[in-house]
């Protein structure tokens, strides 16, 4: 019986049912080794060598696998076909390879491990990998390693400088996060300094044979109204417009002045084709699912690691839009089949970025005729969220290689006697194309039929107040995509990201109105905090072109066009030198304090002031560490309890974060609410 190693157990269980009696699946469990906590593990003298250790919780498991393996056995590794995955087999491997319960050597004996691997866990695949094994990817194993020991090298070395500098043990900095938290730092100063500007536009109600015609007025002799400003920000450029109509009395003075007759001045018809959207990568699959399912980009990678480990669809973590040419057939087919011939268009994709590894593929469904309606029945864990993300990954699938959808457009344009002219624009679906399989997300507006020189009537005109908007605050969808685009980061490491920053308290989701939490971030104080200093002392780390080209530098590792240690070399010796300047001559930074006005309950000397803790904010004694006195902030809104009508109403949090509303006198009682609750009608 051979041995095959993965890394999940759901993952084994799939493969077993594919392979049968004649292998016996294994799983690791993730890594089974790793660099120790709570010390830096990297001899920073001998050329970064790192210190593995096997944790403790995985001790017990190492035990059971090598018992598992004669020292004869072929070990298949079977792990995902990642860096990481890499890594997991290359630390299988020496572990194995290793007599005793210690490991003594990083040497392989390579006779006795085949690598396989393949990018979906269905019969075909996996057979067609176990008749080609190959060797393990040394140079995916040193990009993983590099990637470690940087990640390592900041993280161990300069989090101990923010717990001295700014007093707080808990805080963390990366590569990463730290200019993820930048992003929102930034946009929030640019929202803040942005300044609104009323404007009006003017819309007018027309007749024409008894139609209605609704457009919008967009100039007076040749001069329009509507301008556009950009302006510069951290992280690109935002264009916003206004018009030059600024304020209700400007609105009515023009309004006042249109004159009769209005008539049709331009009627301008044309064809417009509009081309499906690529297969999925890992960042669109997270950016599409949160805009369109409202899901984080957390819950999204473990549903596609569900499906993916099921069988269902392939390997969820990729940065490319090819297709293999085997799925290109069967698509063509299902289309024409499904919906006839003249649906079908055979489409290739290139990948945008440079870094993209071309040799995956993108995430599609491994059976299209799995449709999304059936997928629930595929395994009995899946439920409505599965279905859900799967649907999308069917569908952009499958339209990626579906024609075209093609539009009739018309503009028209309407002039009054003195020179105002309006315009509006409206298509009709002349060929739904690949809308059939992905449906129309947008409504089409429908025009009257009228020709240049008809006279139409003016019904009635519409003024309305708009003020110019400042860039939008960065949701997790928005987050991925400037990560993705600036070249930070990578598809598997995004997810990760977003929850560290939030479990650190560096941002927030914004709380609407209601008491809902909204999907905006918001940078709390400690977060400016954080993100100031480091801008200011290590303002490379947390510069885009610093990250974005030392991710350059890791893919250069793993394609194996670059030596591992000469790269950390090169950032850690200034690094280090900088690290040890700022910890000889900056001063403490002492964080504004937020007096309560009240005396300390115990000590009765010191002040009651607000601090703030890894779990939020706390009321402790400004003598501390003399006085040990603490207390929980409770926020509340001015209401009584609704159900008791004793208890105030007030804001709390679950273990996740999420707001909600409950009676300062639980337990005695249990109100509570996900929604702000509103005065009944008659309660005092």
């Amino acid at each position: 019986m051979k041995l095959v190693l993965v890394e999940s157990p759901t993952k084994a269980k799939t493969l077993q049912k594919f392979l049968g009696k004649k292998y016996r699946i294994e799983a690791t469990f993730g890594h089974l080794r790793d660099l120790p906590k709570g010390e830096l593990g990297v001899d920073v003298v001998n050329n970064f060598s790192p210190r593995y250790v096997i944790p403790r919780d995985k001790a017990k498991r190492v035990k059971e696998l090598k018992a598992l393996v004669k020292s004869d056995d072929t070990v298949i590794l079977a792990t995902d076909p990642d860096r990481e995955g890499e890594a997991i087999s290359y630390h299988m491997a020496v572990i194995l390879s290793n007599k005793g319960a210690k490991i003594t050597s990083e040497k392989i004996d390579a006779d006795r491990f085949a690598r396989i691997t393949f990018h979906e866990i269905t019969q075909e695949a996996i057979e067609e990998a176990l008749t080609h094994p190959g060797v393990l990817n040394m140079p995916l194993v040193e990009a993983q390693q590099a990637r470690r020991i940087l990640d390592r090298l900041v993280g161990y070395e300069l989090s101990p400088l923010l717990w001295k500098k700014l007093s707080r043990r808990w805080l963390s900095a990366g590569r990463v996060q730290s200019v993820a938290v930048r992003l929102i730092v930034e946009r929030e100063r640019e929202i803040e300094k942005f300044t609104k500007a009323e404007y009006w536009i003017i819309e007018a109600e027309f007749i024409s044979t008894n139609q209605p015609v609704r457009a919008k007025l967009i100039s007076k002799n040749d001069t329009k109204y509507e301008s556009s400003e950009t302006i510069t920000l951290f992280d690109g450029t935002y264009t916003f417009t206004k018009t030059s109509i600024t304020n209700k009395e400007a609105a009515a003075a023009i309004i006042a002045n249109f004159t009769s007759p209005f008539t049709v001045s331009a009627v301008d018809k044309k064809e417009i084709k509009r081309n499906p959207a690529p297969p999925y990568t890992t960042s669109a699959m997270q950016i599409d699912a949160g805009r369109k399912l409202g899901f984080g980009a957390k819950r999204i990678m473990q549903l596609a690691q569900n499906l993916y480990e099921k069988g269902v669809i392939t390997y969820h973590r990729t940065d490319s839009v090819n297709l293999s040419t085997k799925f290109l057939g069967v698509a063509k087919n299902y289309i024409e089949k499904t919906y006839g011939a003249n649906y079908s268009q055979y489409r290739t994709y290139t990948t945008k970025s440079k870094l993209a590894q071309e040799a995956h593929e993108a995430i599609r469904p491994t059976d299209l005729t799995t449709r999304p309606e059936d997928v629930l029945s595929k395994d009995a864990s899946f439920r409505g969220e599965h279905q859900k993300l799967y649907e999308l990954i069917w569908k952009r699938a499958l339209a990626s290689q579906a024609a075209a959808a093609i539009f009739d457009s018309t503009t028209i344009a309407i002039t009054s006697a003195n020179h105002y002219v309006f315009q509006t624009q409206g298509s009709v679906v002349k060929f739904d194309g690949f809308l059939k399989i992905t449906g129309w997300e947008e409504e089409t507006q429908v025009i009257p039929n009228v020709a240049v020189g008809e006279i139409v009537s003016l019904n009635a005109s519409f003024p309305q107040q708009k003020f110019t908007a400042p860039p939008p605050r960065y949701s997790e969808a928005s987050l991925i995509k400037a990560l993705e685009e600036d070249g930070i980061g990578r598809p598997s490491t995004y997810a990760p990201t977003i929850t560290t920053i939030q479990d650190r308290q560096y941002v927030a989701k914004e709380t609407k109105e209601d008491g809902r939490r909204g999907r905006n971030f918001l940078p709390t104080e400690l977060g400016y905090l954080v993100n100031d200093f480091l801008v200011k002392h290590f303002s490379d780390i947390v510069e885009l072109p610093f990250t974005a080209n030392m991710e350059g530098a890791l893919d250069e590792i793993a394609e194996g066009r670059r030596e591992w240690v000469p790269v950390i070399a090169e950032f850690y010796s200034p690094f280090k030198e900088k690290l040890n300047f700022v910890t000889e001559t900056v001063e403490k930074v002492e964080a504004p304090i937020e007096k309560t006005g009240e005396k300390c309950p115990e000590c009765k000397i010191g002040d009651v002031i607000i601090k703030q803790g890894r779990f939020g904010k706390f009321m402790a004694c400004s003598r501390f560490p003399e006085c040990k006195f603490t207390k929980n902030v409770v926020e509340k809104i001015d209401m009584k309890c609704p159900k008791c009508s004793i208890g105030e109403v007030v804001v709390k949090k679950t273990k996740r974060g999420r707001v909600f509303y409950g009676c300062s006198r639980y337990p005695d009682c249990d109100f509570a609410s996900w929604t702000k609750p509103v005065l009944a009608k008659g309660f005092v």
